[in-house]
Order: structure tokens, then C-alpha cells, then sequence
């Protein structure tokens, strides 16, 4: 009698294979753009390994922040796109990530290991606090009250007590970074370790979304009350995703405070949110692979308009922002998967605004 053989597979490598031809190509481009970029402006291999100044060096900087960014804006899309839960104090996680990470490494000599299990302990501590009003409040009044939660830690980081630690309106500047991941002497190596992180990151986010936890809280954004009534209790699949998005973002702010000479209390002001936001529609909200997009043209439209036009940049930024959400209103990635490019209407409500007229319903 023939006996059939058990195959044997691991569920976690399965599902990470399972990824498509655009992302595998995006990320092999990633993993070949300091090379590309040394070859395109003439610098040798050895120069960009030992990382001598030039284009290929300003490239990597570049991308390491695309890559930061990408890390915020997909936590925040987990929070809104998937989950449904709208907040204005998502700065808060970055920032405290951010902030944690400078004092303890410059005011309290820590490693980098135990910084950033405290990182980590910080982000789950916050995302608790915005969970106690999650039962009682929904909608714009939880945007609101994170805000509020948001706006006494922007006050707090300035606050005279914590000057000494914080830098005040100043920020947070001197951060001493270990030699080993130092970005300054080290950018290559900085930089595979940023494009790991978002990598893992991105990996992660697919299979929580794919996951029975994902789907009830797709199923708790769409209709809370039937969720319910099938005997879901919404409450702690959103918190397993607050939690989840508060400890990505404070991670981010962990790899911003390593990367970057100072900490600004703009990255804890609602302005900062308004970007995740911003980041979130330009790619479509829901798509996780959106945020990755949207962080993209979100930094790399930042440091051309302002190369260019300096102050009037941040208006051109505003027009291109209406703009992409009247011709794709789904996100650059939600409209090509729903391919609903909406040019006519877009047209029209753009005559709309600047004629006056009151919307009628389009056919």
C-alpha cells in the first residue's frame, strides 16, 4: 500500500513569497539604486562603498527618508484605511520614537538595543492611552480627542521642565550615534538597513491584513454594528491595530532620530499628521502599498518644489494636491486597481469650484 508523503512548508515563507512582479522589481531597484546611481554619475564601486561624498551618497540620503516616511504613512493607513479609526495625533508616536531615542542615547549613554525595546514600550504605553476613549468616542470626536492627547505632548516637549532633555523650541540636537550604524560614515550601510526595515514592515502590514484579525478589522471599518451582531468585539481588533501602528511609527521615529542630526518639535505637531494624511490619499487609502507611494512623491515633490521655488513651493504643493484629488480620488494606487482614472469629473468639479456653481449629480 502506497503512503503519501507529508509536504512539509512553512506558513510564514509561503505568504512572503506571495507578493507581486511590481514589488519584488520595486524592491530589487532599491537594492541596486546606490549602484546605479555611482554608475550613471561616473563614481566608482570602491568610492560608494567607502562612502566618499557625491551623487550617490545625496541619493541614498534621499531614499532613506522616502523610507521613514513610508514607515509612518503605512502605519497610519493600518489605523485609517483598514481599520477605520481617524486620528490627529499620529505625530505623536513619530515624535515619541524620535525623542526617546535622542535623550536616552545622548542624555543617558543607553545602546542601541535596550533604546529601542524602551522605543517600543513607549509606543505600546501611548497607543493604550488613546484606547481608553476608543469605546466611548467615534468618528471626528476620536480625531479630536487624539488631538487634544497630541497637543499636551507638543506642549510638553517644549515645556521649560524638559528643555534640558528636549532642547525646547530648539529641538533636540547632538544626538550621538553609534559608530557602527552611523549615517554620516556609514550611509550605505544606513540605507540597506532603512530599505530592511520598510521592507519587513510593508511584509508584515500584508499578512496582518490578510490575516482573520485583518479582516475583521476591515469588517469593523465597513460596518461596526454587524460586526457585532456576528460576535466580534470591535474593540480589541482596534486596539491590536493601534497598538500595532503606534509601535511602527515610534520605530520610524527611532530610525529618524539616528538618521538626522536634530529632533524637531515639528514632528509631533499636527502639521506632521496632516503629511501622514496627505501621504495616505496621494497613494489611496487602504492600500498599504498607497503609502509607499504617496510617501515618495509626498518628499521627492517637497525637494524639487522647494529647490525651485523656495517659499511659493508650499502653494504649488497645495495645487497638486487638489489636483490628484480630483482626477484620482481613490489614490494614485487605489485608482490604477480600480482603474477609474476620473478625468471628466475631475474637470468638472474643478469648473465647479472656480465657477460657483452648486454640485448636481453626474451621470
Amino acid at each position: 500500500m502506497e503512503t503519501k508523503k507529508r509536504s512539509f512548508s512553512l506558513p510564514f515563507l509561503s505568504n512572503l513569497f506571495r507578493h507581486s512582479y511590481t514589488e519584488w522589481a520595486a524592491l530589487l531597484l532599491f537594492i541596486l539604486l546606490p549602484f546605479i546611481v555611482a554608475l550613471l554619475s561616473g563614481q566608482s564601486f570602491a568610492g560608494l562603498v567607502g562612502n566618499q561624498g557625491g551623487t550617490p551618497k545625496f541619493v541614498e540620503g534621499l531614499a532613506i527618508e522616502v523610507f521613514i516616511l513610508a514607515a509612518f504613512a503605512i502605519s497610519y493607513d493600518l489605523i485609517l484605511g483598514i481599520t477605520g479609526l481617524l486620528s490627529f495625533g499620529h505625530a505623536m508616536f513619530f515624535a515619541s520614537g524620535a525623542y526617546v531615542t535622542g535623550i536616552l542615547l545622548k542624555s543617558f549613554g543607553w545602546s542601541l538595543l535596550p533604546t529601542l525595546g524602551m522605543v517600543i514600550l513607549v509606543g505600546v504605553v501611548q497607543a493604550l492611552l488613546f484606547a481608553i476613549v476608543l469605546p466611548r468616542v467615534k468618528g471626528v470626536t476620536f480625531a479630536l480627542v487624539t488631538l487634544g492627547i497630541s497637543s499636551v505632548f507638543y506642549i510638553l516637549i517644549q515645556s521649560t521642565e524638559l528643555n534640558p532633555f528636549t532642547g525646547g523650541d530648539v529641538g533636540l540636537q547632538g544626538v550621538v550615534t553609534p559608530d557602527i550604524i552611523n549615517s554620516t560614515a556609514h550611509r550605505m550601510r544606513f540605507y540597506f538597513l532603512a530599505l530592511a526595515f520598510i521592507t519587513l514592515i510593508y511584509i508584515l502590514y500584508k499578512r496582518f491584513v490578510d490575516s482573520p484579525t485583518g479582516r475583521v478589522c476591515i469588517a469593523g471599518r465597513e460596518n461596526e454594528m454587524r460586526a457585532r451582531m456576528l460576535g466580534y468585539n470591535t474593540f480589541w481588533f482596534k486596539l491590536i491595530a493601534l497598538i500595532l501602528a503606534s509601535i511602527t511609527a515610534a520605530m520610524a521615529g527611532y530610525l529618524f532620530a539616528l538618521f538626522q542630526p536634530i529632533v524637531s518639535p515639528y514632528n509631533a505637531s499636527m502639521s506632521f499628521t496632516i503629511a501622514a494624511i496627505l501621504m495616505t490619499l496621494i497613494g489611496g487609502i487602504g492600500t498599504l502599498s498607497g503609502a509607499l507611494v504617496g510617501a515618495f512623491i509626498y518628499r521627492m515633490l517637497d525637494y524639487v518644489l522647494t529647490t525651485w521655488f523656495t517659499q511659493r513651493s508650499i502653494f504649488l504643493l497645495g495645487v497638486i494636491y487638489i489636483l490628484i484629488v480630483l482626477f484620482l480620488p481613490y489614490g494614485i494606487i487605489g485608482t490604477l486597481r480600480l482603474q477609474s482614472v476620473q478625468i471628466r469629473s475631475g474637470w468638472n468639479r474643478l469648473i465647479r469650484i472656480f465657477s460657483g456653481k452648486q454640485p448636481t449629480q453626474e451621470q
